[in-house]
């Protein structure tokens, strides 16, 4: 399953979780995430506090988990997404 994780930064702590998350090895990233987790990619808006990174995994509670270290410093919301050739199939579905 593929997701789409969004975030915005608490106001007033941006420069505190930016810190933070720059000072993070890949390999500490990687553990934060699990091995459950595959990163696609990852996107900030480092301005305005947001952004958004897409992850694949069969373990929505593993998702969940990652979201969960995060969610003291920012509103996280994730959603499944399907890709283009997924949402093309349940479209003809709709067809008459």
């Amino acid at each position: 399953m593929t997701f789409l994780i969004s975030w915005q930064i608490y106001q007033g702590r941006t420069h505190d979780v930016l810190a933070h998350f720059a000072q993070l090895t890949k390999e500490q990233d990687d553990a934060l995430m699990g091995d459950d987790i595959t990163l696609i990619g990852r996107w900030h808006d480092v301005v305005s506090g947001a952004g958004v990174c897409v992850v694949e995994s069969n373990s929505i509670e593993a998702v969940t988990a990652y979201a969960l270290r995060w969610n003291n410093d920012m509103d996280i919301s994730v959603q499944p997404v399907i890709d283009d050739e997924a949402a093309r199939q349940l479209g003809s579905a709709l067809v008459i």
